[in-house]
């Protein structure tokens, strides 16, 4: 607390939300969400203007000058407080991950800790978290505001992420969140290459409003619980407001052990005999594979195992690990937030706001899998990789030491190695669990107000935000290199309190005291701080024939620094899990930008408004060099309902701090390795990769026949990293036709269409092991060899994959967007809204253009991503009085792994879910009941996926989830 209160101290020069935040809506919402919905921004415009008077101008996300709402300069969706109220999800992620234009992301459906390392971008496994990602580009090309607003980066004490963890902002403070679906560097800097999300928290409530929430999947597990509480307090006589309130989410697990499609690693597998394989070689009862040959104990547990004892290892003997993960996993987060605002008279305001966050949440994983020996491929200078069991270890069946033929530091020791590796799944020590715990604390203060030059009005705003993230990790059921060594070393060495380790009696072997002796909890820590202080000035210069030519000017100046902070037992390599090193850095930036609004026609034949926009961006970065970006729009109206935009937009990226600064870690990656004698590989077919494999250090007999499986990738952040660049346009249409509301057809009706091409270039990413692997044995490229380190069997012990400017992307597809509502009837009022996506083209080529593939309708698999050729959304909602009703379809289109002859079919999902609001209590008491995924659609079985037989980041948790909401406002 003392070093937040330093950091809160260090920003009081807070002065200021920005002036787009002044007018936004009241908080008031009846209980019965009646006219909420995520509509496209026609729809969300008049959502908009709810608190202004007509006609007055306010600040919309994708432009910092005020300007009438319905001359929307680019394509934005809005999901309102309703709206998120009708999905009956808990997290503001999921909600957002279910947009067309969304491509998934980190969500509390991924279970990775312990299960694929660290991700080559020095952003950790990021267990608990929640991500949104815009146009399968990544999460960390969608910039997240708070407010229109920089908000601090999450972290989840395993790395440096460059991205915002949704479930670090406390639900109930939020009053909807607005899609920017376009490139906007040039207005909001750095990330912004997707686009924008932000969030826009609630600034004005009178009186209390609660609710809460209970859910369950019909399976009987996954239960969630939602606590939300806010109370306003408005003043008009004193000129101040305030609104404050708390959150709190307890979402249970739901594990792959429960559900039929994740409880054996490949889909449609009985028993880890069936010819796909996929069980793990480290063996409950263990895996020897030595000069004696490749073998296992017959009758655990035993004490006293002897070579007479131990029998030939077979599949039969090998470990299903996946009934032990997690399809959900557990999260419970709760906090607390205030807005004020107070009038100091003469049109200036003061503005506060602050939140905190708390996270606690869990991944797991199945019992550690200890791997000793020459071969064992723990890589990363692993210690264990250079073990021998000594004869003397009173547990050694063979009689002799299993040598390993290296020293303690990888040399040669002059003795010939007599055993490849040792595997045992230390079942005695538990399921590895991984427990994270995540402050965040963010706070902004705002000075913002008006002045008159001559005859015009200009707006100012002064902005500056804190924010602080910090994260601690526990990981129970590791063990310790150099404490296994003496255990299982000369037994005469083995004194004070180390125990004899016996690694081949078989599960129930390891007594407590072996595991007391060797065992640890890891804990690790990472935090992230943000400083950030903007200033902007907006206004009219003088008219022409369309209108009033504006400008806006503004100034920021951000600080960012990070570091991460693994157990000082893993940063000495002598931990048995996954491999890390400390890592730290700082940027700071200075930020400069301008936009112009040109209105040159209106109210004119066939230019009923005609206008050109531009802005320009540049950037300084303490690391990365100077950035100019630059957008040109035109919007034209030919008549007064049809309103046609088309924009150019450059954009660029920085390297994050993870990227920059992300220590030396292991990414466990499925990859194929064409050196190996087994089926998959071709060093018995192909005499090229023959000859390229054993001048690589394959033995030339034809011995190393490894099946496929996660090989260790060495990942590490590169200080020589250059900026990604982006160029992005956009065309729409939009049409919302005046005679349908007039003429009794429809109290609401807009159609939208637009379409988005984006190029990324210089795209921040590790060479693709596999293409390491090809070009070595293929084309005999010594480049590629030498990021290859294999072991005197051919045993691939790690492969090198630092970051580089390595790819491009080119994407385009079209959007498309439809809100109806009929007027009152006898019955209620209808409304239908539709909200799709079509991907035309997504291609990505890679490792410096060795590859390129097209994802277009594509699995790529580890890491998860679907790439359907149509996504879409559609609501048919009813209300009539104090009654409602609504039904949500969601589809996904069928698409092919790209690692795998297999057809993901298309999916469709339906959500139901029933509103009641008694009139007789005057709205003040609200009841809704739902359950998504009616029809009870199951998740198609996905090969290559990384964890549970199915893609988390684009399909829902197996089974049917029902809720029950209660909702009182005073």
């Amino acid at each position: 607390m003392m070093r937040d209160a330093k950091l809160l101290q260090s920003g009081i020069a807070i002065a200021a939300l920005s002036i787009a935040l002044a007018s936004a809506p009241a908080f008031a919402q009846d209980a019965n969400g009646q006219g909420g919905g995520v509509q496209e921004s026609g729809a969300v415009l008049t959502q908009a203007t709810q608190s202004e008077e007509p006609g007055e101008e306010i600040v919309i996300t994708g432009s910092r000058i005020r300007r009438d709402p319905l001359e929307q300069t680019s394509p934005v969706i809005t999901v309102d407080d309703a709206a998120i109220q009708r999905t009956g999800l808990t997290s503001v992620a999921d909600v957002l991950q279910r947009l067309p234009s969304a491509s998934g992301g980190l969500n509390t459906k991924v279970n990775n800790s312990g299960n694929l390392g660290n991700p080559p971008d020095g952003g950790g496994v990021g267990a608990g978290a929640a991500e949104i990602d815009l146009r399968y580009l990544s999460a960390k090309r969608t910039l997240v505001l708070v407010d229109g607003l920089r908000y601090v980066n999450g972290t989840s004490g395993s790395g440096i992420p460059s991205t915002v963890d949704l479930n670090t902002i406390p639900a109930s403070m939020i009053d909807r969140i607005e899609v920017l679906q376009a490139g906007a560097s040039p207005l909001y800097g750095s990330d912004a290459i997707a686009g924008v999300v932000n969030v826009i928290t609630k600034q004005r409530q009178e009186g209390l409003r609660l609710s809460g929430q209970f859910g369950t999947f019909r399976a009987g597990d996954g239960h969630t619980y939602n606590l939300d509480a806010s109370y306003g307090i408005q003043s008009r006589s004193s000129g101040t407001s305030v609104v404050f309130g708390a959150s709190y989410v307890n979402q249970k697990a739901v594990r792959s052990g429960d559900r039929r499609i994740s409880q054996f690693p490949n889909p449609g597998q009985t028993a880890c005999t069936d010819p796909v394989g996929g069980c793990s070689s480290a063996a409950v009862n263990g895996r020897f594979l030595t000069s004696f040959g490749n073998q296992t104990i017959s009758g655990p547990p035993d004490a006293t195992p002897t070579l007479a004892e131990l029998r030939p290892f077979t599949a039969a003997d090998r470990f299903n690990f996946a009934p032990f993960n997690y399809l959900l996993t557990p999260s419970e987060r709760y906090g607390a937030w205030m807005s004020f605002r107070q009038e100091l008279g003469g049109g200036t305001n003061l503005r506060v706001k602050a939140s905190y966050n708390r996270r606690n949440s869990q991944n797991q994983a199945a019992f550690e899998p200890l791997f000793i020996g020459p071969d064992a491929g723990n890589g990363a200078g692993s210690l264990f990789d250079t073990l021998s069991i000594d004869r003397t270890n009173p547990f050694n069946p063979y009689g002799v030491t299993l040598e390993s033929g290296v020293n303690p530091d990888g040399t040669p020791n002059g003795r010939a190695a007599n055993y490849s590796f040792i595997a045992r799944r230390l079942v005695e020590a538990g399921q590895r669990t991984f427990n994270q715990q995540v402050d965040t604390f963010a706070a902004t203060a705002t000075l913002d107000g008006a002045f008159n030059v001559r005859t015009r009005k200009f707006y100012w705003d002064a902005n500056a935000s804190l924010g602080v993230n910090d994260a601690h990790q526990s990981f129970t059921g590791n063990v310790r290199a150099d404490l296994v060594a003496l255990a299982i070393g000369p037994v005469a060495n083995c004194t004070g309190g180390c125990v004899p380790l016996n690694l081949f009696g078989g599960a129930g072997s390891i007594t407590p005291a072996m595991l007391n002796y060797i065992g640890f909890t890891e804990r690790d820590k990472s935090d992230q701080h943000l400083w950030d202080y903007t200033l902007n000035v907006s206004g009219e210069l003088f008219d022409l024939p369309g209108g009033a030519v504006a400008v806006a000017v503004g100034y920021e100046h951000r600080i960012q620094s990070a570091s991460f902070t693994p157990d000082p037992i893993v940063s000495a390599g002598l931990g048995a899990d996954i491999p890390a090193q400390p890592a730290r850095g700082r940027y700071n930036s200075d930020e400069i930008y301008a936009e112009l609004r040109v209105p040159l026609l209106k109210d004119v034949p066939f230019f009923a408004s005609l206008e050109v926009d531009g802005a320009v961006r540049h950037a300084s970065y303490s690391l990365s060099g100077s950035s100019t970006t630059y957008t040109g729009t035109g919007l034209w109206k030919p008549v007064a309902d049809l309103l046609i935009r088309g924009s150019y937009t450059t954009g660029f990226r920085a390297p994050s701090l993870g990227e920059l600064f992300g220590g030396r870690s292991r990414f466990d990656l499925p990859v194929t390795d064409p050196c190996s004698s087994a089926a998959t590989g071709q060093f018995q077919t192909n005499a090229t990769v023959r000859a390229n494999c054993i001048a690589d250090g394959v033995p030339a007999n034809g011995s190393y026949a490894e099946d496929p499986g996660q090989l260790p990738v060495l990942t590490q952040g590169n200080r020589d990293l250059d900026p990604e660049k982006s160029r992005n346009i956009t065309a729409g249409v939009v049409y919302s036709p005046q005679w349908a509301r007039n003429g009794g057809f429809a109290s609401l009706f807009n159609v939208e269409a637009n379409y988005y091409d984006i190029r990324v270039r210089n795209a921040i990413a590790a060479f693709d092991p596999n293409v390491t692997l090809n070009n070595c044995a293929l084309n005999g490229d010594a480049a590629s060899c030498a990021l290859v380190v294999r072991t005197a069997n051919g045993f691939i012990n790690q492969i090198t994959g630092t970051l580089q400017n390595l790819d491009s992307i080119h994407t385009r597809g079209i959007d498309l967007t439809a809100n109806y509502r009929t007027p009152e009837t006898g019955i209620g009022s209808f409304g239908v809204s539709l909200n799709a996506t079509r991907l035309l083209k997504y291609v990505l080529s890679a490792s410096n253009g060795f590859i390129v593939l097209d994802r277009k309708g594509t699995e790529r698999g580890s890491p998860d991503q679907a790439f359907p050729k149509y996504k879409g959304n559609a609501t048919i909602d009813w209300q009539s009085g104090w009654l409602g009703a609504s039904f949500t379809g969601r589809y996904i289109d069928g698409v092919v792994e790209s690692g795998a002859d297999n057809r993901l079919n298309s999916r469709f999902y339906g959500d139901v879910q029933v509103r009641l609001t008694p009139l007789f209590m005057g709205k003040r008491f609200g009841i809704s009941a739902g359950v998504n995924n009616v029809f009870n659609s199951d998740p198609p079985a996905c090969i290559t996926c990384s964890l549970n037989n199915f893609d988390p980041t684009t399909y829902d948790v197996p089974g049917q989830f029902g809720y029950l909401k209660l909702t009182v406002g005073l």
